[in-house]
């Protein structure tokens, strides 16, 4: 690990201008992608913004029809949420299925989105819910947040403090593991989000697969049309842009996608 120096500021607003100020502050959050980066000097910055202390980012709350969950809640919390299991039993059981015990009680949401990690469950859940990314500066909609490879909108100086979940008619999230870590190899978020004359539809997120998290727009076509897992049957993934690995070839994750995505949906059914 390189040496760097650690804040850990009282409030949100002393936050923000750390990071504003210091071309190579990194915002730790619940550091289970953090850490392991800077142990095995895989990364270097200058300072360290610890955000623990900000206990107002933490918790979750209804909003009318909306799911609000603070940046610091971590995955334990919302995976026990009686709230979160009633608005969106899909989220605690994406919550329940990050890594281990020790990663779900300190790894936060807000982190994890923020990483961008491209076998992050979290990403799907945010892009196949249509999901608001709430930060000190602005909201920033679900389908632009995420840009790349380890890539988002967020600008130098913003923090996430939330993410705004839509409450769906119907959600559902399958993954096929990675075996150790938990990553998905693939993973996918569907959801009925009601009437498409209201603004509503069906969204298919993926996971894993890819270098950054997408959507599924002939799955999404296909369901709109049925919302059943045999209405999968017989869909075609393109192998092209997804990812050749150690863990799954292309063709392997292409063929994986269908099958998790009908579990999903049967989950989503019930």
């Amino acid at each position: 690990m390189y040496d760097f120096t650690y804040h850990r500021p009282g409030s949100l607003e002393a936050a923000v201008r750390l990071t504003a100020a210091i071309d190579d502050a990194k915002v730790l959050a619940g550091g289970m992608s953090l850490l392991p980066t800077l142990k095995q000097r895989l990364g270097r910055h200058s300072d360290i913004v610890d955000l623990a202390g900000l206990e107002s980012l933490a918790g979750i709350r209804r909003d009318g029809n909306n799911l609000v969950i603070g940046a610091m809640t971590c995955h334990a919390d919302v995976g026990a949420s009686a709230d979160v299991k009633a608005a969106i039993p899909a989220l605690t059981v994406l919550a329940d299925g990050i890594g281990d015990p020790l990663v779900r009680n300190r790894g936060t949401i807000g982190g994890s989105i923020a990483n961008a990690d491209p076998a992050a469950d979290y990403p799907s859940s945010v892009l196949g819910l249509g999901a608001t990314v709430v930060t000190n500066r602005r909201k920033i909609a679900g389908d632009d947040f995420f840009k790349g490879l380890f890539e988002t909108a967020l600008e130098q100086g913003e923090i996430i403090t939330a993410v705004s979940f839509p409450i769906p008619e119907k959600a559902g999230y399958a993954k096929f593991p990675n075996p150790v870590s938990r990553f998905a190899i693939v993973g996918v978020f569907v959801a009925e989000t009601g009437d498409p004359k209201t603004g509503g539809g069906v969204r298919v997120a993926v996971t894993g697969a890819g270098p950054y998290v997408f959507r599924l727009g002939e799955a999404e076509a296909r369901l709109a049309a049925s919302f059943t897992p045999e209405a999968l049957d017989g869909l075609v993934v393109s192998q092209d842009n997804l990812n050749t690995d150690i863990h799954a070839s292309a063709e392997y994750r292409a063929h994986v996608i269908v099958v998790m995505a009908k579990r999903a949906v049967a989950q989503a059914i019930g």
